[in-house]
């Protein structure tokens, strides 16, 4: 392959706009700018020729972008003669991979487009091995393409927690939820700035098959401080679960005629009544709690936060818990009521209130429960 570096008309030279990098950030083009007014364009672009007599960019675009306008006459240029597709676009990922500013969904839809295009078709051990780059860092970048655009505009380089941004490590513990949680999670993490820990805590809540799909719908709703709130208290509810299947079951007394033998048919001691009650409140799937961080407030697989605290709580106890929420709910619906009589009230109150609603509902059912 023959390679010349000379300076040619800029003119004379047109962008390549199937390349994989396409986004420029304009703070750190005006920065190429400055420098190239003050010492030079330091690094030569390069381009290959055409058939009409005229030259392609295979990469230095940005070089290229801020060298027209400076309104230089003319470009240092590498020229090269490859017309092999292949080799030309392995060329262009390669240089980026070495630049600040190649975006991850860039590179995702780079190693796509080369395993995928028919133009290209190649193996993922072939363009692993091109690229030195390991074969799971390949996957894992083709993983950021399973998100909306919405999601994928968001997404950053780095590892740096931003307001309204997303690094690679937060959504990969979201790529293998379905859709509809997947996304609007991922909007939550960069609205609420969620670090990583807490994103792979949301994504084991929200992958519990026992937690029915209404009740993630209504998950949805909270913030990202209300998730890790629900799924602290699901932890618990978790742990306090498996703690009771380990404990081992009361053994039923013998039945016996003789003297100073007690006999029990057909029931069962008071002990493990108390348990297997316990063990009904807990695995409650159906129990909602207020959460002040967002609009509605679902609790996940267990009863109540005062139903799982104790398996032995008295009955006084538990009204006074059941108060305790009730008092929350009424206090609620009254901000509620209060902001719905002012002018440009959220667009979510119809949703609160139809969540207040069952919520109280089920708080009423337990007070009969009770009673």
């Amino acid at each position: 392959m023959n390679v010349d570096i000379i300076e040619l008309p800029i003119a004379l030279i047109d962008e390549d706009k199937d390349q994989p990098r396409y986004q420029f950030d304009e703070e750190a083009l005006q920065e190429l700018m400055r420098s190239i007014e003050e010492l030079g364009l330091l690094s030569p672009i390069k381009v290959r020729t055409t058939a009409d007599g005229r030259y392609k960019i295979i990469y230095g675009n940005r070089r290229y972008k801020a060298t027209e306008r400076l309104g230089r006459a003319t470009i240092p240029c590498i020229v090269s003669n490859t017309t092999d597709e292949m080799e030309i676009y392995l060329e262009q990922i390669a240089e980026n991979l070495t630049r600040e500013g190649f975006s991850p969904i860039e590179e995702a839809e780079a190693f796509d487009k080369l395993m995928n295009d028919s133009r290209f078709r190649s193996s993922l051990k072939f363009l692993a091995a091109k690229l030195g780059k390991p074969e799971s860092y390949i996957k894992n970048k083709c993983e950021l393409l399973k998100f909306s655009n919405a999601v994928k505009k968001l997404i950053v380089s780095g590892i740096e927690i931003r307001k309204d941004k997303l690094t690679e490590d937060q959504l990969m513990p979201l790529k293998d939820l379905p859709m509809e949680h997947r996304d609007p999670l991922a909007l939550i993490a960069a609205r609420d700035e969620l670090p990583v820990s807490d994103v792979k805590k949301i994504a084991k809540l929200f992958k519990d098959k026992t937690i029915s799909d209404s009740t993630k719908e209504k998950l949805l709703l909270k913030s990202g401080p209300g998730l890790i709130e629900t799924w602290s208290v699901y932890e618990q509810n978790r742990k306090e679960r498996a703690r009771q299947q380990e404990e081992p079951k009361p053994q039923k007394p013998a039945s016996t005629g003789a003297k100073g033998q007690s006999t029990i048919s057909g029931t069962t001691s008071q002990p493990a009544a108390n348990h297997a009650s316990a063990a009904a409140e807990v695995t409650d799937h159906t129990a909602v709690v207020v959460d002040s961080h967002s609009p509605a407030s679902p609790l996940l697989p267990s009863g109540s936060a005062s139903s799982a605290r104790t398996t032995d709580n008295t009955k006084p106890q538990q009204a006074s818990d059941l108060l305790e929420q009730m008092q929350l709910l009424l206090s609620r619906q009254a901000e509620i009521t209060s902001a719905l009589s002012s002018p440009g009230s959220s667009a979510l109150f119809p949703h609160e209130i139809d969540s207040i609603i069952e919520q109280i509902e089920h708080q009423l059912a337990r007070w009969k429960t009770l009673r």
